[in-house]
């Protein structure tokens, strides 16, 4: 699996630019100049018509300078569940804003922590004037730093089952409550409907089956990213164990740190074959995608929280303290880590999926 050469220059391009804007303010640059936001967006509704492996190559980027973007819940989970919805005129009213960066959306999606269809409690029932009113909560809602989304979707219960809704995020009875979490450099809002107005995403019933592909698209991106971020805690760690001297000599010359460098290399290096596999399932092989994404989701996530915790032990006393990155790489392993169900959900999912297929 090799990424092309216009791919590596995306890269190249990328980390240039988010090396020279910080935090927010990147985001301007990187959908004008680069297009970022609708790489994966058909050019009919005004993207790049790209696909899983150059999202791939953007989050890997963006895991790597920690970066509060919303471009996973704006153009992976809005986007995808559009594109999955079929809808055509949901797509061509709301694709081509999201695809330049000048609108942001999200997906409200989980409830009772868990993003399994099941826990979906959020009820979307038929007004007296035909129009349809959601009432719920929605929880860890990837969120759009220093402000509020233009682009709401949210999955509630109908008769007919699951099913995908746009919400105004300013409308009556809809309330968007910002949440503090342990990691702060990914924004989370909790969204509270009380009789909302919603407009019918796709078919009534069919939100299930958009979410599950959405779901699998996510966790592609994500373990894209933890890749990104866990190549980044190694390679400072590195640095520092060649510069700290201890005992008159730096403290990477002693077998002992050598070998849990090593194993951390291991780590990052099955973590990245594992999140090129979704990507590439993803890209040309969709009916694998749900394994793949598993396992990605599974195996990214722990090799994230085992390097970076190698991180701060490696680092010594300087790796605890709030001036240092590490702490910072360590939240957002953590964070990442249950964002889409934990390593253990995904194990689950792949289990099943194995064992239908050996029926």
């Amino acid at each position: 699996m090799r990424l092309t050469q216009e791919q590596e220059e995306l890269r190249s391009a990328l980390r240039s630019l988010l090396t020279q804007y910080q935090a927010e303010s990147a985001w301007v640059p990187l959908t004008e100049q680069i297009g970022a936001a609708g790489l994966a967006v058909p050019e009919g509704y005004g993207g790049a018509g790209g696909g899983a492996r150059d999202v791939h190559v953007l989050m890997e980027e963006l895991g790597r300078s920690l970066s509060p973007l919303p471009y996973l819940g704006s153009a992976v989970l809005t986007v995808g569940a559009l594109l999955a919805s079929g809808d055509k005129e949901a797509c061509e009213r709301l694709l081509p804003g999201l695809a330049e960066g000048t609108s942001v959306g999200t997906l409200a999606w989980a409830e009772q922590g868990s993003w399994d269809q099941d826990a979906i409690r959020a009820d979307a029932v038929r007004a007296p004037d035909g129009g349809v009113l959601i009432t719920g909560t929605k929880e860890h809602v990837l969120d759009r730093p220093g402000g509020s989304v233009d682009v709401l979707l949210v999955a509630a219960r109908t008769a007919h089952g699951v099913s995908l809704f746009e919400v105004a995020p300013g409308a009556t009875g809809v309330r968007r409550e910002p949440v503090v979490t342990m990691d702060g450099t990914r924004a989370q809002a909790r969204w509270v409907l009380d009789g909302a107005e919603g407009r019918l995403v796709g078919v009534d019933g069919d939100g299930g089956r958009y979410l599950e592909h959405v779901r699998d698209l996510a966790c592609a991106a994500l373990a894209a990213e933890q890749v990104g971020a866990a190549e980044r805690c190694l390679e400072l760690t590195v640095e520092y164990a060649r510069n700290r001297v201890q005992f008159g000599r730096p403290i990477g010359s002693f077998q002992a740190v050598k070998h849990r460098l090593a194993d951390a290399y291991v780590l990052v290096e099955s973590a990245r074959s594992a999140a090129l596999g979704a990507a590439f399932a993803a890209d040309e092989d969709p009916g694998a995608l749900p394994r793949a994404a598993a396992v990605a989701k599974s195996v990214c996530s722990e090799a994230f929280s085992a390097v970076a915790g190698e991180m701060i032990q490696l680092h010594g006393g300087i790796g605890i303290t709030w001036e240092h990155d590490a702490h910072r790489y360590f939240k957002r392993a953590h964070g990442a880590g249950e964002l889409f169900g934990p390593p253990s959900r995904h194990r689950a999912r792949l289990a099943a999926q194995l064992g239908m297929a050996a029926r």
